[in-house]
């Protein structure tokens, strides 16, 4: 019998032709080509919606993402004050990622990145405006949307005295960072979830464990998200325990440019570089 040959030390293998290693490589690369031509069509998609459908859809997910804020509350209510219960009541952040983003509802830092790649695939007046016009319609309806849940949960009797009482003391942790505080740990949270947008298209069955996982460090990390930090700002507000003009100057406006930043200037521009440039040598 011949003894099987061992793999050589390169890692390559005998039994593919150099043709065949060329074609793999370039499959490999087609296959983010395949990721960023599904989001860009997404993106134009988006941008062509009409606008009342938008709002509506901004609004409920303004609301919706209010979950990730009272299930984290139910969580923390029933657990002991123990080193270990971080890691378990921040799951419930991701419940309001979870309705929202499988719901396909218009949460405004998936648009982040979403909107921006048709812009910078082509650069018109079209692309820019529309752009413009739909991350101010989304995120003026997810506020729109958060506010009411905030005052759902302040006066509608919605969770029980205990939960609300959490969700208070949730808000407080929020409101109390700076404003610098807020906007340094808003940028890797606007990064993470346009990486989940970005990973979504191949997930193919995964979708519900990468939102999970991904949400679930941004809550464990104690990053600042936009939408979902101004449920607890306006909570806050609501019930008259934090001036809202401090909220939003100190608080909201630096959480929305650091998740912008990380959303769009780090990696919109670095998944757009990279194919970009794939995109040219093609045409060579």
């Amino acid at each position: 019998m011949n003894e099987p040959t061992a793999p050589p030390e390169d890692g390559t293998d005998d039994h593919i032709s150099a043709e065949e290693q060329v074609e793999a490589k370039k499959l490999t690369r087609l296959k983010s080509r395949v990721v960023y031509e599904t989001i860009r069509q997404e993106g134009e998609s988006e941008l062509n919606r009409p606008q009342s459908a938008i709002w509506w859809s901004g609004i409920a997910a303004g609301a919706g993402i209010s979950l990730s804020l009272m299930v984290e509350a139910m969580f923390r209510s029933h657990l002991p004050n123990a080193p270990w219960r971080p890691i378990v009541e921040n799951l419930g952040y991701t419940s309001g990622f979870l309705l929202v983003m499988l719901s396909r509802m218009q949460l405004f830092t998936e648009n982040t990145i979403t909107t921006v790649l048709p812009s910078l695939a082509q650069p018109c007046r079209r692309t820019l405006l529309g752009t413009a016009r739909l991350w101010i319609t989304v995120f003026a309806a997810n506020m729109i949307g958060t506010f009411l849940a905030a005052l759902l949960i302040a006066y509608g009797g919605i969770l029980s005295p205990e939960v609300t009482a959490t969700t208070v003391e949730l808000s407080h942790h929020v409101a109390a960072w700076s404003a610098s505080d807020t906007f340094m740990k808003a940028i890797p949270a606007g990064f993470l979830i346009a990486a989940i947008v970005w990973m979504l298209p191949s997930a193919e069955g995964s979708e519900f464990w990468v939102i999970v996982f991904f949400t679930y460090i941004i809550a464990l990390g104690d990053m600042a998200h936009v939408v979902v930090g101004s449920a607890e700002l306006f909570l806050l507000a609501v019930i008259g325990e934090e001036n809202i003009l401090k909220l939003v100057t100190i608080n909201l406006v630096p959480a929305l440019l650091g998740n912008i930043l990380g959303g769009t200037g780090l990696f919109a521009m670095l998944a757009w570089g990279q194919v970009s440039q794939e995109m040219s040598e093609e045409k060579e």
